[in-house]
């Protein structure tokens, strides 16, 4: 009976027990991949939009020429620069000479204004296509995937991609309609044989002039653009500080920031000086040339020196506004770190030897993870009991002290910036910059305006 029973129990062993599955586990888990799920569509969303816009803008330099991959594409975007940018205009103004035309039209200046517009043109399509062929336009624009930090970023990256094609659009109208309205007036002053002749001038003029100030004020929105997005990082680093307190992070991140505005620096800053001294030497030419003419300058035979200048200006000032921003950005960090240094020492002094009662200073105190307090139980409220800091504790507190200390002497030793070969692009090289063009601009004056007096 007993072997039997055994036997009957070997062939069919008892149901396995299986546990209970809570309910509230199985909940959370689908949750928790749902939320996966969203999220991982979320940064293919956000990703497949930074991919568009990157995509948009290269189309868009490709149009201008800055796309000079190949030698096919190198050959033709040199081509159409010399044909629409150089040629044009020049064959326009030579077979639209007009002897008794100067009130309308003033060939000297007409042949200067050409003149500075295509050698900065010319600059800007040089530097920014060498740095496009040899770097791609995620490289050159630091948006490439390091990390796996740029899901973070990318929304801002599309944002700030947008607002640099609007600012393109905003400074290239009003100087567009400035430039058609002169063009337009000039065409009917000036007799020619046949209607159609007057608007294929039009027409030229007004293309050649878009083509090659699209092309200058395109170079200076890049670098602006370039600038932007190394301020996002900046800020983001700047809100590193309440999240991390680790300064071996702080330090790291600090150390890649300074690295992409040294490259930036190293790439732009040939264009930097190239722009600043053709535009400077195209300025004073003007100069010399209404001031030193003798008959009467007006909007229709002058109107061109405005708009040119107007486009080189701009230029310019979106240039050093980028790189004094980002540029103060980096030496602002100092600042901040210093604070949260002072903050941290301070709090941590007060709630280790006054032990006060206060919830601000107590919160504070636990947050920085400071020496903590201990309360009578039996007498609470008349009197705080203070534990003393162990050696332990009070070496654990020193080595923070230093580590911050140094943290804070290395960013004031290392602020960062754009810079050119040295020289750091903030106020205080503007301020040089305003004085030089200052004093050229009197001596100018001096050399060509003369008062004489009358006896």
């Amino acid at each position: 009976m007993g072997d039997s029973q055994e036997q009957t129990e070997a062939e069919h062993p008892p149901p396995l027990q299986i546990p209970l599955l809570n309910p509230d586990h199985q909940n959370d888990t689908a949750q928790n991949q749902q939320q996966r799920r969203q999220q991982q569509q979320e940064e293919i969303r956000t990703s497949n939009d930074l991919s568009d816009s990157l995509e948009k803008l290269e189309r868009f330099l490709s149009f201008l020429g800055f796309n000079q991959s190949s030698l096919l594409s190198l050959s033709l975007s040199w081509a159409a620069f010399s044909v629409i940018g150089v040629l044009v205009p020049v064959l326009v103004l030579e077979l639209s000479k007009c002897d008794d035309c100067e009130m309308y039209q003033i060939k000297n200046f007409e042949i200067d204004i050409v003149a500075s517009q295509a050698c900065l043109a010319a600059v800007s399509l040089f530097c920014v296509s060498f740095n496009l062929r040899k770097y791609g336009i995620r490289r050159f624009l630091f948006v490439d995937r390091y990390g796996g930090q740029m899901t973070r970023f990318t929304n801002l990256y599309v944002k700030q991609i947008s607002d640099s094609m609007h600012l393109l659009i905003w400074w290239s109208l009003p100087c567009f309609i400035l430039k058609t309205a002169r063009e337009i007036i000039r065409s009917l002053y000036v007799q020619r044989d046949s209607w159609w002749i007057s608007v294929a001038i039009l027409v030229a003029l007004i293309l050649s002039w878009i083509y090659v100030s699209t092309i200058s004020l395109s170079a200076s929105i890049l670098f602006h653009l370039l600038c932007n997005l190394q301020v996002i990082h900046f800020d983001d680093w700047a809100k590193l500080l309440e999240r991390e307190s680790d300064v071996v992070v702080f330090i790291e991140e600090h150390i890649r920031l300074r690295h992409h505005l040294s490259k930036i620096s190293h790439r732009f800053r040939i264009f930097l000086l190239l722009q600043f001294l053709v535009v400077t030497v195209s300025q004073i030419v003007t100069l010399f040339q209404t001031t030193g003419y003798s008959g009467m300058i007006n909007f229709v035979n002058g109107g061109d020196f405005a708009v040119s200048s107007i486009v080189q200006v701009v230029g310019i000032i979106l240039c050093l506004h980028a790189a004094t921003k980002i540029s103060h950005r980096a030496q602002g960090i100092a600042s901040l770190a210093s604070r949260w240094h002072a903050l941290a020492t301070c709090t941590s002094i007060d709630a280790s030897l006054r032990g006060s009662n206060s919830v601000g200073n107590m919160e504070a105190f636990n947050k920085l993870n400071s020496l903590h307090m201990t309360f009578s139980e039996s007498d609470l409220e008349s009197v705080d009991y203070v534990a003393m800091p162990t050696t332990m504790q009070l070496a654990s507190y020193m080595s923070s002290y230093h580590r911050r200390q140094a943290f804070v002497i290395y960013l004031q030793a290392n602020p960062g910036g754009i810079t050119l070969f040295g020289w750091t692009v903030d106020r205080g090289l503007i301020n040089i910059i305003f004085f030089i063009e200052l004093t050229l601009v009197t001596f100018v004056l001096g050399k060509t305006v003369v008062f004489s007096s009358s006896t």
